[in-house]
């Protein structure tokens, strides 16, 4: 086969029939196939997430990130007319917060917006305003940073969201969120609020699956990391060694590193459930693992070196995006897109409400 260079964006390009693209969740959660790549030999088999006890061991540990996925989307209109769709990146305080925004005109400092009400064009009326009691919300932008505006609510902002916001459905879903996407697009171990997207790896779990790992032996231990709007941005770089991610929130607990601790003093793995978990993981071992919380900007890419995990849980991610060149560095460039076309052949469901991978 020809030399790829792996430092280059155009060699995470893939082609996918626009009808695999998942743009509902399946009738249940843990019934997803899951496409299982062997790293030892390049094996790869077809399954069903279900399996996925018998593909684990006893003593193996299996770390999930339990953050949950805020109403983090915003429709309205600014007070001097003209709409605003506002996408939430992460609370600054009570008050201000760090936003996307999208307008005609974008946003200046001073603008002033109003959010809810009978006006507030959601369409949905499923965690927007549109059929949703109460005043509408106020917020005024207060300038920009970086790729990012920042705005003040007049209200606590976590309060505004709640009332307003709307489930921030990925924009290649194509459709608004419908009500059973309050469920369905959050993690049924999901307790920590700050994401705008979900750990999508681990929507396929349900509580029968995770009573049956732990009947197997498996133990389970968790971290956060809060997804942020900057995971919908391309990469705009042809070189990925100039490309730099956007910060998000993340912690790591003493009781998660003493959880791996003992699973590698029983010679059991580390199955990071989603790349979210896997970079929280390996950005708390950019020295010895230790437990720690902060923003993380690590980007994972082949010629990484990794410290932590031994086996990864992943859905099918859109070409040319961080995700795919983070799981190509984990199962190996050729293996993995070799994994894709054969789940292409196979009409696999792909992206957020798609099938699953495992790498192991």
């Amino acid at each position: 086969m020809p030399t790829v260079d792996l430092l280059s964006l155009a060699a995470y390009d893939y082609d996918l029939p626009p009808h695999l693209i998942a743009r509902h969740p399946s009738s249940e959660r843990s019934a997803s196939r899951l496409l299982h790549l062997e790293r030892a030999t390049g094996r790869v088999t077809d399954r069903v997430f279900r399996d996925l006890p018998g593909l684990l061991a006893p003593g193996d540990l299996l770390v999930v990130n339990e953050t949950r996925v805020l109403p983090a989307r915003l429709r309205g209109r600014k007070t001097t007319g003209g709409r605003v769709e506002i996408l939430l990146e992460r609370f600054l305080d009570h008050h201000r917060f760090l936003a996307q925004a999208g307008a005609g005109k974008p946003p200046r400092s001073g603008t002033r917006i109003v959010v809810g009400g009978p006006d507030d064009s959601t369409g949905s009326g499923v965690g927007g305003g549109r059929g949703r009691a109460g005043r509408p919300g106020e917020i005024e932008c207060l300038g920009r940073d970086g790729d990012f505006f920042v705005f003040q609510a007049a209200e606590p902002a976590a309060v505004l969201f709640e009332r307003w916001g709307e489930v921030p459905l990925p924009p290649y879903l194509g459709r608004l969120p419908q009500a059973a996407d309050r469920e369905r697009y959050q993690t049924v171990y999901a307790r920590h609020a700050g994401s705008v997207a979900a750990p999508t790896a681990g929507l396929h779990f349900d509580a029968a699956l995770l009573d049956a790992l732990a009947a197997r032996g498996i133990e389970r231990t968790a971290l956060t990391l809060h997804v942020g709007a900057g995971t919908f941005q391309p990469v705009r770089v042809d070189d990925l060694r100039r490309h730099r991610m956007h910060g998000e929130w993340f912690e790591v607990s003493g009781e998660t590193v003493a959880a791996i601790e003992r699973a590698r003093a029983r010679g059991g793995r580390v199955i990071a459930a989603g790349t979210t978990t896997a970079r929280a993981l390996e950005s708390a071992a950019a020295g010895p693992l230790r437990a720690c919380s902060g923003m993380t900007d690590l980007f994972i890419y082949p010629g990484y070196r990794w410290r932590v995990i031994d086996a990864l849980l992943t859905n099918f991610h859109l070409p040319r995006s961080t995700l795919l060149m983070l799981v190509c560095a984990f199962g190996g460039y050729r293996e993995v897109l070799d994994a894709y076309r054969r789940a292409i052949d196979r009409e696999y469901r792909f992206y957020s409400y798609g099938d699953a991978m495992l790498i192991s």
